[in-house]
């Protein structure tokens, strides 16, 4: 059905008394809105959904959720009554209609004979993901829309193996949602199901579950007690979201003695009223937390995002600046000291392995080296990066750590996700274990370069939104595969590698990378959870200098072409 139709449907199937009721009405006029409410169904994949909270077939609201939850059920109901009695892990962020959303589903899965396990209150994405193997769960749903703004909501879905659903589940979940119709077929408590559906047991876990987490984290320690500066002063901000809690929890049990929290982005707000778009990633989320720093005089600024999952940080230079760091250049400091701190330590084992995504710069894969431990590279996402687990266990490595440039690090492999918690304990230790030795973060950054070479990593998108955004999206990525470029800054193309097929042992995905005869490469690829076109641009020089200047060149030289497509 066109959009249209779809309106027309839902104005008569929702009812006078509907939450959402005045919402659909007040779409009746504006055609634009209307379009893009109800032109498509909320697209189910990999990444699960993610979409503007509102009415209509695109958009986060009850009925898709609920349809979602139903598709989900129906999956885990083919899948026999073992899967059923392990259940589902439900967690949920601070958002608008978080709270709502996650007991809808805890609703529809007990309906459906599904055992539930739920949280009191909000919790980190990355401790569902460590719960879902702990309880020895068959998935685990998490309403949370990660950085994006605060007009969106999500639904990330896990399987048994810890990690988001593999293309595989998620196709299979996808034609079980599909077939679901969101009037008629969607079982909940509320809605006194066929007496022959079994009601599935709902069990609330408490904080020793918490403790379980933290003490996962806290054994990725490598160094501690007077190996480490614990005085060393830190600023970290929640971006009021998850984090709050368990971090502060993770520095007392460390036992740092110097940290602040930024007050006004302490406790939850949906509404991100004192930093707006709440990524970690952007400069400006730090501003509260520079001003926290210059008055504490603190050595490091430590950010998760509202689900913590995502960390980013500020360093200090030796002039007294913030500088933040991308998430590539975070990638260095941690794979540096965790090789670093496991030789030291004499724990580095014969054979490790890290992995990392096939768009984050190969300057890690230079430091792993080093140490002779083996990078692998995989697809982006975490359900790829911690998805070769099992594939490194079979082939004798032991896992010590991946990472991509999105500021997402996974450091332990009961973890299965990327995880801000863990990533700023390794971080905070690792500037309390440099201080020790009188250097910073920001030392130990310029020893990398000048050790492995000077990198300059730069990694803008163009945002494009709606059905037009998606379209102009699409023609960008064909038109640099019909008419692919032979040079850049008069340096030659010397390889175009195209993932759309796979390439090598790398599954199948919407890529582009291009690699340069000087060394420098870059690659292109639609977000999968954003309306936005992904660049990343790594340039290597004698310099650090000289790569900025190159890797700018190159940026502009691309997106001038890319833009140019309309």
């Amino acid at each position: 059905m066109g959009y249209q139709e779809n309106y027309q449907e839902w104005k008569e199937c929702l009812g006078e008394e509907d939450a959402l009721w005045q919402d659909l009405l007040d779409l009746e006029d504006r055609e634009i809105e209307k379009e893009e409410s109800f032109y498509q169904d909320l697209a189910f994949g990999t990444a699960g959904l993610r979409g503007k909270v509102g009415v209509g077939t695109n958009r986060m609201n009850v009925y898709t959720v609920g349809r979602a939850t139903q598709g989900i059920a129906d999956f885990i109901t083919s899948c026999g009554e073992e899967a059923m009695e392990k259940g589902v892990v439900i967690a949920h962020d601070p958002r608008h209609m978080s709270k709502e959303f996650s007991r809808l589903a805890a609703d529809i899965f007990s309906a459906n004979g599904i055992k539930v396990y739920t949280f009191p209150d909000l919790r980190p994405t990355p401790e569902l993901a460590y719960m879902i193997r702990h309880l020895g769960a068959v998935s685990g749903i998490n309403i949370t829309a990660s950085h994006n703004p605060k007009e969106y909501n999500g639904y990330k879905a896990y399987w048994e193996d810890g990690c988001q659903v593999s293309s595989q589940v998620a196709d299979a979940m996808t034609k079980c949602i599909q077939a679901v119709d969101i009037w008629t077929d969607i079982i909940t408590l509320t809605a006194e199901p066929d007496e022959d559906v079994k009601k599935g047991e709902i069990v609330v876990l408490g904080e020793e579950y918490d403790r379980l987490y933290l003490d996962c984290i806290e054994s990725l320690a490598i160094h501690g007690g007077d190996e480490i500066d614990l005085d060393i002063p830190i600023v970290y901000t929640p971006l009021n979201g998850c984090g709050n809690i368990p971090f502060r929890q993770m520095l007392k049990d460390r036992g740092f003695t110097n940290w602040q929290i930024v007050q006004e982005q302490a406790d939850p707000d949906p509404d991100f009223t004192t930093v707006g778009y709440p990524n970690p990633e952007d400069p400006k989320a730090f501003a509260l937390s520079e001003e926290y720093g210059r008055k504490t005089g603190a050595e490091l600024l430590m950010a998760t995002d509202p689900d913590a999952d995502r960390f980013a940080i500020e360093i200090r230079t030796d002039e007294g600046d913030y500088v933040p760091l991308n998430g590539n250049q975070t990638g260095y400091l941690l794979v540096n000291y965790i090789l670093e701190g496991h030789k030291t330590a004499g724990t580095l084992p014969a054979k490790g392995a890290m992995a990392k995504s096939i768009v984050t710069s190969d300057l890690s894969t230079r430091i792993a080296k080093a140490y002779g431990v083996t990078m692998f590279e995989t697809l982006t996402g975490f359900k790829n990066i911690c998805g070769i687990i099992p594939r490194l266990h079979e082939e004798g490595y032991i896992y010590l750590f991946g990472y991509e440039e999105s500021v997402g690090y996974a450091a332990c492999e009961d973890i299965r996700d990327k995880d801000g918690i863990s990533a700023g304990m390794l971080v905070a230790e690792a500037a309390a274990y440099y201080k020790k030795q009188g250097k910073t973060l920001w030392n130990v950054l310029q020893e990398i370069y000048e050790t492995y070479g000077s990198y300059c990593e730069l990694e803008p998108n163009l945002v494009l939104e709606g059905i037009a955004g998606s379209q102009r999206i699409a023609r960008m990525m064909a038109s640099l595969r019909k008419q692919p470029l032979t040079k850049v800054c008069d340096i030659e193309v010397e390889k175009v590698i195209d993932y759309t097929d796979g390439y090598e042992d790398i599954p199948p995905q919407n890529a582009l990378r291009y690699h340069l005869a000087d060394g420098s490469w870059f690659a292109v690829r639609p977000s999968g959870t954003e309306p936005k076109i992904k660049f990343y641009f790594y340039s290597v020089a004698e310099n650090k200098e000289q790569a900025d200047e190159k890797g700018a060149m190159i940026r502009d030289a691309v997106l001038e072409r890319v833009s140019s497509v309309e």
